[in-house]
């Protein structure tokens, strides 16, 4: 051992003495947070005989203290009356309370030296990238070297793709990259280099990081409201007056609640022109909608964000599905535009989601690895061209399926040579894809493939839009 190492070992066993614990209770504690070393070892560890890694030392360290936590709690004298402790100086504490308090009044631009605030604080050295609107480049904010990183094929932006943190062992300085989130939709990653050598692995650094990462996330979105500084570092591209307006009138791509997960994605990102979604989560049911305007053109664009606000008005107003369509129907038919799409429920309790399809492709539904089949369809015309009747169509969903909404964009998205990506091209991605990953990572591949598929050039706006029922068990403790 060296001599830190022994100093360490020296004080945890005078600890260990005074905690009043026996050898099985310390390991139990330990193995409670992540331990992985046996009695045996930590027998002989605690006897000089062996060494541990850092991680699981420290992580032993941490039982006795939380013993030691626990006795002086008790046995504290009382004041006659209650005594505050003072401004926190260091310590996880002191990083939220730096953070929350730098955050207030600020405009976007200054919240990543705020984190950096934050970080000095937990002897970490932070560094922000935030996701451009297409998902492919992670760009950074502020940092003087920093450079864009691809998401497919960066560790960042693994750590992106997963929802979760990775470790970059390959340096000469370890570091971290953690998903940045808002909820649960990923803006960035952040970039965590400790300044006092604590090891990246190390359980506890993570879980104080993913409460920065959480809480910035958060702060990224509320600042964006009320400002451009970062919302101009995520575009790489001129959006015109048509594109702004739908994009204005979207949901975030992705939200949960641990009963289902909605994940959504639209190309060409800084051209969209005819396509729109929405949903509402609640403690019982998740609602969902998607349209499409048709040909790209700006009364398109207008009349998409028309059947949007009809259905987002008829549905806060609690009605059911029925008077929801005839909403958007009666919206679009004053416009005098044909629009299509899907209005649809999932209900918790029940298992059942129920929809309405006019003019529009019935949702695919992904099951056991299989997208073989859709939903049955009970169509009907498009909005605004319709008779004001609707079949409202009825199916029992499963633990670990995938329902898939998509525009006709995506399926008739073709090559150079005219062959369409088509719903078999769909199918395929789903298969591959959709067991594995995260809805927002299966939506974002999906488009990707269409854009590939198309050069880079989509005639039709392609989206998706995915719900998972019953939770995601796939995720990550950070997703």
């Amino acid at each position: 051992m060296t001599d830190t190492e022994e100093e360490q070992r020296r004080r945890l066993v005078e600890c260990f003495e005074r905690a009043g614990l026996t050898l099985e209770q310390l390991w139990m504690r330990y193995f409670a947070l992540g331990g992985d070393a046996g009695l045996l070892e930590l027998d002989a560890y605690l006897h000089g005989v062996m060494s541990l890694p850092r991680v699981q030392r420290d992580m032993v360290a941490h039982a006795v203290n939380e013993r030691l936590d626990e006795l002086i709690g008790r046995n504290r004298v009382p004041y006659s009356r209650p005594i505050r402790p003072g401004r926190p100086a260091h310590g996880p504490l002191a990083a939220l309370v730096r953070l929350l308090e730098g955050a207030h009044r600020a405009p976007p631009e200054r919240l990543p030296a705020i984190l950096d605030a934050a970080g000095e604080a937990l002897d970490l050295r932070l560094g922000v990238y935030l996701a451009d609107y297409s998902g492919r480049i992670l760009l950074p904010v502020g940092g003087a070297g920093r450079q864009p990183l691809e998401v497919g094929n960066t560790v960042a932006g693994e750590a992106f793709q997963r929802g979760d943190v990775v470790i970059d062992d390959e340096r000469d300085e370890p570091r971290m990259w953690a998903v940045l989130l808002d909820g649960v939709e990923r803006l960035g990653v952040l970039e965590v280099a400790p300044t006092d050598g604590t090891d990246p692995h190390d359980p506890l650094l993570q879980e104080q990081c993913r409460w920065l990462a959480y809480l910035f996330g958060h702060l990224v979105t509320i600042t964006t409201h009320y400002g451009d500084g970062l919302d101009r570092v995520r575009r790489r591209e001129h959006r015109g007056p048509v594109t702004e307006l739908l994009w204005t009138a979207l949901p975030p791509l992705t939200a949960a609640t641990e009963s289902v997960t909605v994940a959504a994605a639209a190309e060409p990102a800084y051209a969209l022109g005819t396509d729109v979604f929405d949903y509402a989560l609640s403690e019982t049911s998740a609602s969902f909608a998607m349209f499409d305007a048709g040909v790209r053109e700006p009364t398109a664009a207008l009349s998409a964000v028309a059947a949007l606000s009809a259905y987002r008005a008829a549905r806060r107003d609690g009605t059911g599905l029925q008077a929801q369509a005839r909403a958007v129907d009666e919206a679009a038919g004053d416009l005098g535009k044909a629009v299509s799409g899907v209005l649809g429920e999932f209900d918790v309790t029940t298992g059942r989601v129920t929809y309405v399809a006019a003019g529009h492709p019935p949702p695919l539904l992904l099951r056991e690895g299989e997208a073989t089949r859709s939903l049955r369809e009970g169509r009907a015309a498009p909005f605004g061209r319709g008779d004001g009747e609707w079949t409202v169509t009825e199916e029992e969903l499963r633990p670990g399926d995938l329902l898939v909404l998509h525009t006709d964009g995506i399926v008739a998205a073709r090559d150079r040579h005219g062959v369409p990506f088509g719903r078999s091209g769909l199918i395929e991605v789903l298969e591959r894809e959709g067991a594995n990953r995260l809805p927002p990572e299966v939506a974002r591949r999906i488009t990707q493939a269409v854009l590939a598929h198309g050069g880079e050039a989509l005639a039709d706006d392609a989206t998706v839009l995915l719900l998972r029922p019953f939770g995601d068990y796939r995720t990550s403790q950070w997703f």
